[in-house]
């Protein structure tokens, strides 16, 4: 390897790398240097194996309790209710295993397969080799279309252009040249190296590799991605939080209840055994599945739109994040340079693609000789040119003039080419001499810098006239520039003879500047409005130049027209370390644009934003965003255009590229985590019922209400179907204009443990009702007056999921009355109830037998009365509170 490569003559690393710049490596020394470094592959992480998917399915709280419940059942013998919860867990842990599972086949699909080939000088031969064999000192051959295989010093280039962008941020292809640069060049301006995983759009190049594997720009920013923690998703962690409580509350009941018993006299074991069977009721067994099923659920749909989920918890991560920091080039922008504003005389053409050109303007001389130049003085041809490959602004010029209407095809043949000054990356400006008729015009474009010099004339829309505004022009290109655009001057001068390439640029005539843009997304203003809207700040991030930057920014409607320059951060000036100074602390936060971006200043941005306690999504498709995209909450890559790197460190994948698709991944999202939160209030407040029921009756020498096989049917079967009815909402129409939720705030609120209490002791009400009544009012026997609770609470807590839509909101038709799958969970909760009393064997285990036409008119009664009961209440409340 070589420290500096880009500092030194190509002698002197030629040298040290023990290599022949014509004849390559020798066959001893491929090989050493391949047992001393290694094959050329880029670290990252194993996969991950599929018993280790499956190991983590079962590292849950919820379900460790439900083992331990397990355990217990089968040491007291009660083996059918053992296997019930065995079945709960299973089905459980399968469904996670199985999503998981196909998302990874899904990003399986995706990757490039194989090994991409380089060709190569070895032996004093051509030949074609796999990239992940090439090592330290070989010679590659680089021509249009390769993917560079190793980082490499430059031998010899020809018209060489490298696109740079997965790895730098930089949008436009770079120009390579062969020259030393300065010990202190950064990576950006290192142009006579080229990058593993960079591509070459135009020329050819010869070059001598430097470094390979880990030890390339690649290894390093893959390295950062590997040593960056994963977070823990929101959702694991206020779903864990939950769980931990509900194990405490659990422990407290069966504490209680053993207690009591004992001091009351009664046998230990059956004390124990009814602890058991209340700890299970208070703990919720549906919530893994039915979280599990509404994620997937979730999943299912976004993969439907193009969207892969690789872990299903990121659905919901998606549905809580607040800062979502994204990449420019090819994110936000079309990754394609285009013509934006056209300077001549003293017009000035702005958005020409939005605009009118007129045909007072394209009449003018001037403007017919830009066009001209813009035909003539270029190397590209638009019918034949390959998409990502060849000069970008040569290729935007020719769309430029096809969007006017002009056949360039036409211009070449009648207009001749006679000589060429091809661009160099010294003189920066190129020249070609064509024939019309008896006439040679000359045609030159470059960087106006350097193109002026060679400038005596300018030509306005009415003369020719000597060059004396240079200084005002200067000033003029210097404004195109602040704002973002790429700059190109044109010149012409007509003659009677064919020039020398030495006199091709004499006494020119200065035509104007054009000045490209790589253009904003159409779709990207409206999704930024609805970010807004809906309390998430965007924040861009990119490696290109701050004027570029902004200009997006504005365009996108993420920084408003005429934005004060120092909205825009230059991020090579900022350290994001521990303990920051108040007032750059004020201008990070504030700010909504970083340029001149580092990956691992993407990455100490992320950092930055999470310590903060926000929940970050980074967008990003380059090698350049690995780092940020593994250390982020929510990781999101472009599934056509980003690199396997990117994909790899992701959590979700847009599979058309599109921007706008993780708008709706949000809003999926946020439905997700709303139907997580009323599904948790139902099935705890419904657990909180069977708890009150029981205690309640215990303590007051009642009838039990419920038998311990009774609480787990009630926590499988009716429990479950609604709330999973609830998990398959489609949500609320407003729910992408509320801010997102507080990332400390549990999943359950105070206003949701209100409202579990308040829902529990209504159905609580009505069960000790029916209890009482039939008790000492009719005198049942003690198995009816059981049936006849069973039943109760069965209908009570269905009738429990209409409680669960907002106060504010109508009771006749709100999100739960209109979801269809409720409905059909009420359907199936109440024929799956009353028809197992039809099978003996499973009405034996219940306890359970028919009832009368009366007795199931007292607990329709009374089980309407909980729902009457707590909608008054409900609505008092919150009368009251306003």
């Amino acid at each position: 390897m070589v420290q500096k490569p880009f500092a030194l003559s190509i002698e002197k690393v030629v040298t040290i790398l023990e290599s022949n710049a014509q004849s390559g490596l020798e066959e001893q020394q491929i090989q050493n240097l391949l047992n001393k470094y290694g094959p050329n592959q880029i670290p990252k992480d194993a996969p991950k194996k599929r018993w280790r998917i499956l190991v983590d399915q079962f590292l849950n709280p919820i379900l460790y309790i439900l083992i331990a419940a397990a355990i217990l059942a089968f040491i007291f013998s009660d083996v059918i209710e053992g296997f019930a919860i065995l079945v709960v867990i299973v089905i459980s842990a399968g469904i996670g295993f199985f999503m998981e599972l196909r998302a990874i086949r899904s990003l399986e699909a995706l990757r490039k397969m194989g090994q991409s080939k380089i060709h190569a000088i070895r032996l004093g031969k051509r030949v074609h080799i796999k990239g992940m064999e090439i090592v330290p000192g070989d010679i590659i051959l680089l021509r249009t279309g390769d993917i560079v295989p190793a980082d490499a010093r430059l031998i010899t280039v020809d018209n060489l252009l490298v696109k740079e962008s997965a790895l730098t941020g930089e949008s436009v292809p770079i120009r390579k040249v062969v020259k030393v640069l300065k010990g202190d060049s950064p990576i950006t301006d290192q142009y006579n190296m080229v990058f593993r995983g960079t591509m070459v759009t135009s020329g050819f190049g010869k070059a001598i590799v430097t470094s390979t594997a880990k030890f390339t720009q690649l290894g390093h920013i893959q390295q950062l991605g590997i040593d960056a923690s994963q977070e823990h998703t929101p959702l694991d962690k206020k779903l864990n939080h939950l769980s931990k409580w509900l194990i405490w509350l659990t422990l407290f009941f069966a504490f209680v209840v053993i207690v009591a018993g004992y001091i009351r006299g009664k046998d230990i074991l059956l004390m124990i055994e009814t602890g058991v069977a209340l700890g299970v009721a208070a703990i919720p067994e549906g919530l893994p599945i039915v979280a599990t099923i509404a994620l997937a659920q979730g999943m299912l749909r976004l993969s439907k739109r193009q969207v892969i989920i690789k872990k299903m918890e990121a659905v919901q991560t998606l549905g809580a994040t607040d800062i979502i920091c994204t990449d420019k080039t090819g994110t936000l922008t079309e990754d394609r340079m285009k013509v934006h504003t056209i300077l001549f005389g003293d017009k000035s053409l702005d958005d020409v693609f939005m605009t009118h050109v007129s045909m007072a303007i394209r009449e003018q001389p001037i403007f017919k000789n830009i066009i001209l130049a813009s035909i003539l003085c270029n190397n590209e041809n638009l019918g034949t040119a390959i998409e990502g490959q060849g000069d970008s602004i040569e290729h935007a010029l020719l769309e430029f003039v096809k969007y006017l209407g002009y056949d360039s095809v036409a211009f070449k043949n009648t207009n001749p080419e006679e000589l060429e000054l091809p661009f160099d990356a010294t003189r920066k400006f190129m020249a070609t001499a064509h024939k019309n008729g008896k006439i040679i015009r000359v045609y030159a474009k470059g960087a106006f810098e350097a193109l002026i010099p060679h400038c005596d004339y300018i030509m306005d829309e009415k003369e020719i006239t000597p060059f004396k505004t240079k200084s005002e022009w200067h000033t003029k290109v210097n404004t195109l520039a602040d704002h973002g655009l790429r700059t190109l001057a044109f010149a012409f001068k007509e003659m009677n003879e064919l020039p020398t390439s030495e006199t091709i640029v004499d006494r020119l005539v200065f035509l104007g500047v054009i000045g490209f843009l790589d253009p904003a997304r159409s779709d990207v203003m409206a999704t930024i409005d609805v970010y807004k809207k809906a309390g998430i700040k965007v924040v861009m991030a990119t490696g290109d130049h701050p004027g570029t930057s902004k200009k997006i920014a504005e365009e996108i409607g993420l920084l408003k027209r005429d934005a004060d320059p120092d909205e825009v951060l230059i991020a090579q000036n900022l350290k994001f370390i521990e303990h920051i100074d108040p007032t750059l602390f004020e201008k990070i936060s504030k700010a909504s644009v970083f340029a001149r971006v580092s990956p691992k200043q993407k990455l100490d941005l992320v950092k930055f934003y999470q310590k903060n306690n926000h929940i970050v999504g980074m967008i990003g498709d380059g090698i350049n965003d690995v780092p940020a995209l593994k250390k982020a909450d929510i990781g999101i890559a472009m599934g056509i255009r980003g690199t396997e790197a990117a994909r790899e460190a992701a959590d979700v994948i847009l599979k058309n590229d599109k921007f706008t698709a993780i708008e709706m991944a949000i809003k999926q999202g946020r439905v997700i985590l709303e139907n997580i939160r009323q599904f948790v209030v139902y099935l705890l407040s419904c657990n909180l019922a069977e708890i009150l029921s029981v205690g309640i009756a215990a303590f007051s020498n009642l009838p039990s209400p419920l038998l311990p096989m009774q609480i787990l049917f009630l926590n499988l079967i009716t429990d479950v179907f609604p709330a999973l009815a609830l998990g398959l909402g489609k949500g609320e129409n407003d729910i992408m204009e509320r801010a997102p939720k507080d990332p400390k705030a549990p999943i359950i609120s105070k206003s949701d443990w209100n409202s579990i209490v308040l829902f529990g002791m209504c159905v609580s009400v009505a069960v000790i009702g029916i209890v009482m009544y039939t008790h000492f009012v009719l005198n049942l026997s003690e198995k009816i007056i059981n049936n006849m609770a069973f039943y109760t609470l069965v209908m009570a807590q269905l009738f429990n999921v209409f409680n669960l839509p907002r106060q504010t909101e109508s009771f006749w038709v709100n999100e739960v009355t209109t979801n269809i799958w409720v409905w059909a969970a009420i359907v199936i909760s109440l024929l799956l109830t009353f028809g197992v009393t039809l099978i003996a064997p499973i009405s034996d285990v219940l306890s359970l037998e028919s009832i009368t036409i009366y007795q199931l008119f007292l607990v329709i009664i009374f089980a309407m009365g909980s729902l009457v009961l707590a909608q008054i209440i409900g609505r008092l409340m919150v009368f009251l509170k306003n």
